[in-house]
């Protein structure tokens, strides 16, 4: 009996095993490399060598916050923008689709059936300054005669919106798709008007999907640089793009490593914030 306890005792430990292997291979391994890169010195002509070099950090917050700013800042407003656009599908499918709830649910997700560069590349004809939607801009007055809108932080916004909107969608729905309608019935026996049963009971119940959806979208968006580098100017450009650069075009791997390194640490401090705000139990619901 006590054998078999024993191993019973072992078997949750079995189970996570693999899973635990896969993060320390792919994630700390890469993880802690990246901290080690980011403390070195040299450059590609000589090599580098580990030298504690703090002021890599440094160096890259005094000379990139204007991009660190800028990626926070566009990220935060395409994940507002996405969830304001998301929650009034989500809700119309969830609760007014009916039989056609799996066709709506395709035409979300239909974008990924083309890949990211392709769908970006898309949106850089639309937003060309011939294009139709600078034409309708112009004829109602929110673009002025000779104005554009590629080549603006406007155009990298509605990019990352547009490419990050079903991370957002999707965790609405299944939230919206799992309340019991009953509930929303009992508030409106007790007089409750569709807009306070609303507030009361069914945006409350859905903030699960609210908060999954916006990680999902502000995580990835905050580190994206394919829409800025597209769709924006030099002006425009984020903390993604300087990565890029430094690693690929300068080969200046300690700078792109620290940089890479401060806005993982700036992303996480976020999300920690972020979740002790809202309540853990709205993460594990």
């Amino acid at each position: 009996m006590g054998f078999l306890h024993q191993r019973r005792g072992l078997a949750p430990y079995l189970l996570l095993a693999p899973g635990m292997l896969w993060l320390a291979a792919f994630f700390l391994v890469p993880l802690g490399f990246l901290v080690y890169q980011s403390l070195q010195s040299g450059n590609i002509d000589f090599g580098y060598a580990f030298t504690w070099a703090w002021g890599n950090y440094w160096s890259a917050i005094k000379g990139y916050r204007g991009e660190f700013e800028r990626s926070f800042e566009y990220a935060g407003l395409a994940t507002v923008i996405a969830l304001v656009v998301s929650y009034p599908v989500a809700y119309w499918i969830a609760f007014r689709g009916g039989r056609w709830k799996n066709l709506l649910l395709l035409f979300i997700v239909a974008p990924f059936f083309v890949t990211y560069l392709i769908r970006t590349l898309a949106w850089e004809t639309i937003l060309s300054d011939h294009g139709f939607v600078v034409r309708l801009l112009t004829d109602i007055h929110l673009v002025s005669p000779g104005g554009r809108v590629l080549a603006t932080g406007t155009a990298v916004v509605a990019g990352i919106t547009y490419n990050f909107l079903p991370f957002m969608a999707l965790p609405l729905y299944v939230s919206l798709e799992q309340i019991d309608q009953s509930l929303v019935e009992a508030a409106g026996d007790l007089y409750a008007s569709k807009w306070i049963a609303f507030l009361r009971v069914t945006f409350p119940l859905s903030l699960p999907g609210v908060v999954a959806g916006t990680l999902l979208t502000f995580i990835p968006a905050a580190g994206d640089f394919i829409n800025a580098q597209l769709l924006g100017s030099p002006t425009s450009h984020m903390i993604g793009n300087v990565i890029n650069s430094k690693f690929n075009e300068l080969i200046d791997y300690p700078a792109a490593a620290a940089m890479s390194f401060i806005l993982m640490a700036i992303i996480l401090g976020m999300v920690l914030l972020y979740a002790r705000a809202v309540g853990t139990e709205k993460l594990t619901g």
